[in-house]
């Protein structure tokens, strides 16, 4: 409730895809159009020089997803697809399989699968037209498989870091003297008002036991600014 374990933290992910299987509700895009050519090479199929395919029912798309810490090889995570042209919805359309990336360039996550997209909109003949929520954005339910696994930092160390979520010095103060009563005196040393370094052991399996040990540890925290 207080702090968080340095090294242990969510890394968000991204990439472009295709989404297929709308009801004319698509994009006409020059780069829709290249996206579905080079799809098709992967195929074998070559469309004809000067040949434009109608796209009503494909659109381009932003692929997001954040990764949690721990995350394993053959796992699965929600994704979101939204919309990157003027497609009007991509409510009933499918994502087509697409490669998320970190920051560092590697894949982490393959996405793909049905869209749940909770608006919609409807128009008339007479130019009239109404929108529910936001139909050009979704969410495809456990679409990401992760491929590659994050390495936790916390692993690599003889300390721990433990980041206080309301940096104060009194708090800093109190959580060290809580692990030191029950653990032992220069166990944990305040680093500055944020953060507490804690020593610890390098075999995983024991570090995990005794982090489990901390994080239940009970104690009040420094009075906040009258």
């Amino acid at each position: 409730d207080l702090a968080q374990v340095q090294g242990v933290r969510a890394n968000h992910l991204v990439g472009y895809g295709l989404v297929v299987g709308l009801n004319g509700t698509g994009e006409q895009q020059a780069y829709t159009q290249q996206s579905f050519s080079t799809m098709l090479s992967r195929f074998g199929i070559t469309l004809p020089p000067g040949v434009q395919p109608k796209m009503k029912n494909m659109a381009a798309v932003a692929v997001h997803a954040e990764l949690p810490p721990f995350m394993k090889p053959g796992q699965t995570l929600d994704v979101t697809v939204s919309s990157l042209g003027d497609a009007k919805s991509l409510r009933g359309g499918s994502l087509l399989m697409t490669p998320l990336r970190g920051v560092d360039g590697e894949v982490y996550v393959i996405a793909q699968g049905n869209l749940v997209v909770g608006g919609f909109g409807a128009e008339g003949s007479d130019g009239s037209k109404i929108t529910v929520n936001v139909p050009t954005a979704g969410r495809v339910p456990n679409g990401g498989t992760v491929e590659r696994a994050v390495a936790a930092a916390f692993e690599q160390d003889d300390f721990i870091t433990l980041n206080l979520n309301s940096p104060d010095f009194t708090t800093a103060k109190r959580l060290a003297d809580r692990i030191n009563l029950m653990l032992g005196p220069q166990v944990a040393m305040p680093a500055d008002g944020a953060s507490v370094r804690v020593r610890a052991p390098r075999d995983p399996s024991q570090r995990v036991m005794y982090l489990a040990t901390l994080e239940n540890l009970e104690l009040t925290p420094g009075d906040g600014p009258a």
